[in-house]
């Protein structure tokens, strides 16, 4: 069958041409914005006089016909059809005849697939800052139920301070909420409106580009015709937001991974968010927790894949740029998928404090506590850390913790070291005394929760 694009040649390719240059078995899900964007360029040709009002009208409503059927079932996509935009324009001149080859008037398919593409990505923009700002509410939720849940706080992932679980929960909300930002940001730089530029040239007719852009909810337009249909930017941006995202996911699915391991035991994950084995009875697997942090090179690897697309092509249009949309549409499905799955798992952990609060007694990470107590008394700080390190080496020893040691133990390294120190190296106390804004107080972690949802006016 000869192609819509007959004349120069004669529109007969190889099957194994056509297999290799079609994309409407992926481009097919932006019918909705495809025909939405066609329907504001039939108005715009209508309402410049380029093509009569009732031709304009007539192209219209055989647009929502066509929509309302695709949506319902009663019309099927054409696979044999190059694209997703020469699918809907056949189909609109097998309905309409000479009327319905109107519509391409003043644009080609270059700006229209800019047009489509971040018509899309909009729409998956809002839909991902969407399931993230729900990731957020339930880590909310769970920093609010454990705020004062002691745990250890880690570097070199070797216990070092106490803080509660709350205060460390918050720390992956305040990530998410840099996401948020980078999403919106992006989203701004997705929202220009590419249609008018044509092929690359823009074209001959009086068309009105703002006209199209108010219409489909575009805050501007491209102001280079050339820019406007070669420009995937938007692409490479989202998708590097989009990697930061999953690259958080996968720091924190690590840390449920480590902590619902017998070796931690700090959290217990529900039985729908964890798997069995088919040959060890007592085991249950995080494999969810597992499968984001696999799954975030897979987004990785679509940033890759739309930078080394984007590198060599020359200015404007290449069919090299078809190769866009797999890599950005797999990140969408990835990532929406990953907020989901993550936000239920989460929602339904359970932390097990007093393991927490052993493993911060066993951890001796109230020593410097102990120093500062002591320069307090008057030592300097270098005195104070040897003495600090003396004892912890003697409790090693005696397989002890800080808070065993008697009086007389404390005072032979130190005669400064009075009844209050047990207080000063309770955890709990660790924990209230550092009030310093960000920190891991009770009172600070409610800060941050306050601070999390004025964010998101919540």
């Amino acid at each position: 069958m000869a192609k819509m694009w007959a004349g120069r040649t004669e529109g007969v390719t190889s099957k194994l041409a056509d297999d290799f240059n079609s994309s409407i078995h992926f481009d097919c899900r932006m019918f909705k914005q495809d025909i939405t964007g066609s329907m504001a360029h039939a108005a715009m040709l209508g309402a410049k006089g380029i093509i009569t009002p009732t031709d304009a009208d007539t192209l219209i409503e055989g647009l929502e016909g066509i929509l309302n059927d695709l949506q319902s079932g009663a019309l099927e996509f054409d696979m044999s059809c190059e694209d997703i935009h020469m699918f809907v324009e056949q189909v609109l001149t097998e309905r309409l005849g000479d009327v319905g080859k109107k519509l391409h008037t003043a644009r080609s398919r270059n700006d229209q697939v800019a047009l489509d593409l971040r018509m899309y990505l909009r729409d998956e923009c809002d839909t991902v800052m969407g399931l993230v700002k729900k990731l957020v509410e339930v880590i909310l939720i769970k920093a609010g139920e454990y705020k004062a849940a002691i745990m250890p706080g880690y570097t070199h992932l070797q216990r070092a301070q106490p803080i509660t679980f709350g205060h460390h929960l918050m720390a992956y909300a305040m990530m998410l909420l840099r996401d948020l930002e980078r999403l919106s940001d992006c989203r701004k730089r997705i929202n220009v409106s590419p249609i008018g530029s044509c092929a690359l040239a823009g074209t001959t007719y009086d068309t009105d580009r703002y006209f199209e852009a108010e219409k489909l909810g575009f805050d501007s337009v491209c102001m280079n015709s050339i820019d406007g249909v070669s420009d995937r930017d938007f692409c490479a941006e989202l998708l590097s937001a989009f990697s930061i995202l999953m690259m958080h996911l996968s720091r924190f699915s690590e840390e449920v991974i480590l902590w619902c391991s017998w070796e931690f035991k700090f959290v217990e994950l529900s039985d729908e968010y964890t798997t069995g084995s088919s040959i060890m009875p007592q085991k249950k697997n995080p494999d969810m927790a597992e499968l984001v942090r696999g799954k975030t090179g897979r987004v990785y690897g679509d940033l890759v894949s739309m930078l080394t697309v984007l590198k060599g092509i020359p200015l404007a249009y290449n069919k090299d740029m078809q190769e866009d949309k797999e890599s950005v549409f797999d990140a969408c499905d990835t990532v929406k998928m990953c907020l989901m799955v993550f936000a239920e798992m989460l929602s339904g952990m359970r932390a097990i404090p007093e393991n927490m609060k052993k493993a911060a007694q066993k951890g001796f990470i109230n020593a410097t506590d102990l120093a500062d107590y002591l320069v307090k008394k008057g030592l300097p700080f270098r005195s104070a850390y040897k003495i600090s390190g003396e004892l912890v080496r003697k409790c090693i020893a005696e397989n002890k913790v800080l808070e065993e040691l008697s009086l007389d133990e404390f005072k032979a390294h130190s005669e400064l070291i009075e009844d209050d120190i047990y207080s000063e190296i309770d955890l709990l106390t660790c924990v209230e005394k550092r009030i310093s804004l960000g920190g891991t107080s009770v009172s600070m972690v409610e800060r941050q929760i306050e601070f999390v949802k004025n964010k998101l006016s919540i």
